[in-house]
């Protein structure tokens, strides 16, 4: 019997196997052995289709009380790597959640938590809102390599590129026979750096 949640998660399936260009009405009907008209009684079209794959690939958030320590920081860490794990095992997500739109319930609560656990730091709405944007910008930032977008270190034709014209590129030359880039893509070096900068404001503000 079909579903909203048995579509959803046909084409949650398929974006995972073969990115999200892969998914349409037709292709997601033929998967589940049904017709194309058929999931119309579900879903308008591939628009809300995406939102239902959005919200189910996401999940329920945890609960703010099962993040680890007792204050903001060690929360809002663990809410980074939570997300960008969630991310990593869906990786069609962090680009079909951007631009304007309207986030479902399990989103919602991801966004929530982590206006929760940013209320405990004393910033400002405004601030609070523009961190937890960067945080969220700084996980997409550091997907894998095939997401991220070309990184001369890692990209064999590009490196090529760079020793054949290192005098044009002696920096980047540089680099590539230096210590090898962090599997996270510097993930975690970048956001101790933005929150070390959180908390010398908020160091700053309270002395």
């Amino acid at each position: 019997m079909l579903s909203l949640e048995r579509i959803a998660q046909a084409a949650v399936d398929l974006a995972d196997a073969e990115g999200l260009a892969a998914v349409s009405m037709q292709r997601v009907a033929a998967d589940l052995d049904f017709t194309k008209m058929s999931l119309y009684r579900y879903v308008t079209g591939k628009d809300e289709l995406v939102a239902a794959m959005i919200d189910l690939a996401v999940g329920e958030p945890p609960a703010f009380g099962d993040l680890p320590g007792t204050s903001w920081r060690p929360r809002i860490e663990a809410w980074v790597r939570l997300l960008g794990q969630t991310w990593e095992a869906h990786p069609w997500l962090p680009w079909v959640t951007m631009g304007d739109r309207v986030m479902g319930p399990n989103e919602t609560g991801w966004t929530e938590l982590s206006a929760a656990v940013l209320a405990e730091t004393g910033l400002t709405g405004p601030e609070r809102m523009s961190l937890a944007r960067m945080l969220g910008g700084h996980v997409r930032a550091t997907m894998s390599v095939a997401t991220a977008g070309t990184q001369p270190w890692v990209n064999g034709h590009q490196a090529a590129l760079l020793r054949e014209h290192a005098d044009r590129y002696p920096t980047l030359h540089a680099l590539l026979d230096g210590e090898a880039p962090p599997p996270d893509n510097g993930r975690d070096f970048g956001l101790r750096l933005i929150l070390d900068g959180v908390e010398r404001l908020i160091a700053e503000r309270t002395t």
